[in-house]
């Protein structure tokens, strides 16, 4: 069972996120927060496994909250799900901690997998900020991810599991595309951040999209 915790300032907003995750068996929301504050108090004593963070609530931010709360439980994964699509907000979030990245129109099963791809501790994106990420790094626009050369040495497999990584398919969905264990997928993915350098999905899916996969 996936613990969710919901920081959002509008309540409409937070029932919304509460149906769909209560409409499927393996997500169980223990809380809501209506601002920052009130989200890492929340994180702190009811230890969920994703937070779902929007960035603009009263008091302290979404940004500042994922901090706070990935500083004092390294283990708590933060999924920002937010209405803002920019570099203004995307950046800062993941230097605070977050896994991922998400927009509030998002479609449903896509939030799903994103949560459910958190909790397992794989970065999440929307299509539109992974893609932008992918394309700043690759034309050397922004430079958090170091984009190493492909090198020989990768497998076939290793180079299908990267292309499946840089369309933005969590470990669960590689595994079931390509038939394999989940376990098996994650060492694929292990692998191919020694061989190549790259610290994070992000740089796997860089490299990805460098060399055309």
């Amino acid at each position: 069972m996936i613990r969710v915790l919901i920081a959002d300032d509008q309540q409409l907003v937070r029932m919304g996120l509460r149906m769909l995750c209560e409409s499927e068996s393996d997500l169980d929301v223990v809380g809501e927060a209506a601002n920052g504050e009130e989200a890492v108090r929340l994180a702190e004593r009811l230890v969920p496994d994703v937070v779902l963070m929007d960035l603009h609530m009263p008091g302290i931010d979404g940004i500042i909250a994922t901090r706070q709360i990935v500083t004092a439980r390294s283990s708590a994964r933060v999924l920002a799900v937010t209405t803002f699509d920019d570099d203004d907000h995307l950046y800062p979030v993941l230097a605070a901690g977050a896994v991922g990245f998400v927009t509030k129109d998002t479609p449903p099963d896509d939030l799903l997998r994103a949560i459910r791809g958190a909790a397992q501790g794989d970065r999440m994106f929307s299509q539109s900020p992974l893609r932008r990420l992918v394309d700043q790094a690759a034309s050397g626009r922004q430079a958090p991810y170091a984009v190493p050369e492909l090198p020989s040495s990768l497998t076939e497999r290793e180079r299908e599991v990267l292309a499946l990584v840089a369309e933005g398919l969590s470990n669960r969905e590689i595994a079931e595309r390509l038939y394999v264990g989940i376990t098996t997928v994650k060492s694929h993915v292990a692998s191919m951040m020694n061989k190549t350098g790259c610290q994070n999905r992000i740089g796997l899916a860089v490299l990805a999209d460098r060399v055309g996969r």
